[in-house]
């Protein structure tokens, strides 16, 4: 395929400008390997922990039923990878048709705002946990993780359902394009990829940042600052900020700015395509949340840790 079909299709009439497409070398090269990786690790890493959580770990309590919950999104997650990766390996050209084309790009939006979800609700019961004790019994009940479980998956349903609408293929010189949100009409998804930021990520952002700057607190008083289990749950806190800074910010303030450079007359040829490359760069680093997600599980409690041991010999026993 060449790169005019592309470049109509990415940039529009810009294409006149004299700058090399960066952008496109790094989707036929870059993203295969990444998504590929992603989708093998995640597989094995997700699957793992889905069956030591639904095998071993007894009784269930809210925290479980939460990660549970989160290995299951970030498992549905990494199964859209395989598609992405063959689409652009191919050089960019779709085979699979429309509905398939929405359908994953659908599954990578839901699965990813649903893991951002998920992650918000662990913050939000260790904060009564840790900052609110007298409550800690009743929020480790099972039913409440499968209440917050399932308005969990309604919020990320409904935050996404409407790019059915806003995603599509596009034909261009005998070529077929899936087009991410960002490279659709910049005009409709511009205010739909703000509220996607807004309520998707940045509110998540504020109450995880709240809740765990009120457990950092808790845990810097009294006798027992040092101890393991505080030792652990700062390395919790860690990891989860960890993940929506690393993972989750870069991709959603390149999103942006993407859009915005598409929606903008005057902006260069050089511009648009050093912000796609860039936006290019962050969509599998938001995917890594996926393995990110793995070193939760040990640190967040229900003696995970033990069981996976115990799960990884008894399958070691069984082959031998």
């Amino acid at each position: 395929m060449g790169s005019t079909a592309m470049d109509i299709v990415f940039f529009g009439n810009i294409t006149n400008e004299n700058c090399t497409n960066v952008g496109y070398l790094m989707m036929i090269y870059y993203l295969p390997v990444m998504y590929s990786t992603i989708f093998a690790v995640g597989v094995l890493g997700n699957v793992t922990s889905l069956l030591v959580y639904v095998t071993k770990v007894r009784p269930w309590t809210s925290n479980g039923i939460i990660m549970i919950n989160l290995a299951t999104t970030d498992l549905l997650y990494v199964l859209t990878m395989p598609f992405l990766a063959y689409y652009y390996a191919r050089g960019v050209s779709w085979t699979m048709g429309e509905f398939m084309c929405r359908f994953v790009r659908f599954g990578f939006h839901f699965n990813l705002y649903g893991s951002i979800l998920f992650l918000t609700c662990l913050a939000v019961f260790r904060y009564v946990a840790v900052v609110h004790p007298m409550q800690a019994a009743r929020v480790k009940k099972k039913r409440w993780g499968l209440i917050a479980s399932a308005i969990t998956w309604i919020l990320a349903a409904a935050q996404v359902v409407p790019m059915f609408n806003l995603i599509y293929i596009v034909e261009q010189d005998n070529t077929t394009f899936c087009l991410d949100l960002a490279s659709n009409n910049p005009q409709q998804v511009w205010w739909y990829s703000w509220m996607l930021t807004a309520l998707g990520f940045l509110l998540p952002l504020l109450v995880v940042s709240v809740c765990y700057t009120c457990i950092v607190k808790q845990l810097a008083t009294g006798p027992h600052t040092q101890s393991w289990s505080h030792i652990r749950a700062r390395r919790l806190i860690a990891l989860v900020i960890v993940c929506f800074v690393v993972c989750f910010l870069p991709y959603h303030i390149l999103r942006t700015l993407r859009i915005y450079t598409r929606r903008t007359p005057d902006c260069s040829c050089m511009m648009m395509k050093c912000v796609q490359a860039a936006y290019v760069v962050t969509r599998p680093v938001a995917a890594l949340n996926s393995i990110f997600n793995l070193g939760l599980y040990t640190l967040a409690g229900d003696r995970f840790k033990q069981h996976i041991c115990t799960f990884l010999k008894e399958i070691k026993s069984f082959r031998y």
